[in-house]
């Protein structure tokens, strides 16, 4: 992995959300920007990870964060998972990779002793401007959106 620093200007994207709806990075200027990489739609981490967003997205919304959840799966899977788990926010499709390569956050991963290439759980909180304002590369899921609120709350 070769993750961004806080401060590099965010690298920009477009591509599609769980709706089929476009997206990029510059529809957020101006806005604060939880960008999330998790591994893969409906898996235990990643389902714990993505309730508790769901489960505290009024606290963001109160604080005027967006939430953009990314992984490479389709936008048929993001859709399932969206509607499953009654998902607030936006899944971002990333088939192709681009993005989570363009944050570093593609890379070899180790399960069960096989190695394997896999994004990596990370998030970036990117501020109005489009520059990285933090980088949490270890994340644990269960406690992820709590450690978030608590670090925007002093900022």
């Amino acid at each position: 992995m070769n993750l961004l620093e806080v401060g590099a200007k965010a690298p920009p994207f477009e591509t599609v959300d769980q709706d089929g709806k476009r997206v990029s990075l510059s529809d957020y200027r101006g806005k604060k920007v939880i960008l999330y990489f998790y591994p893969k739609d409906d898996t235990p981490g990643c389902t714990r990870e993505a309730c508790a967003f769901r489960d505290d997205f009024a606290k963001f919304k109160k604080l005027r964060v967006e939430i953009l959840g990314v992984s490479t799966d389709s936008e048929k899977s993001h859709k399932s998972f969206a509607q499953k788990y009654d998902l607030p926010f936006r899944l971002l499709v990333d088939s192709e990779k681009r993005i989570v390569r363009s944050y570093g956050v593609w890379g070899e991963k180790t399960l069960y002793g096989k190695t394997y290439m896999g994004t990596n759980r990370v998030t970036y909180l990117i501020d109005e401007r489009g520059r990285i304002a933090a980088v949490f590369p270890k994340v644990k899921p269960d406690q992820h959106a709590e450690e978030l609120l608590a670090f925007l709350k002093k900022k």
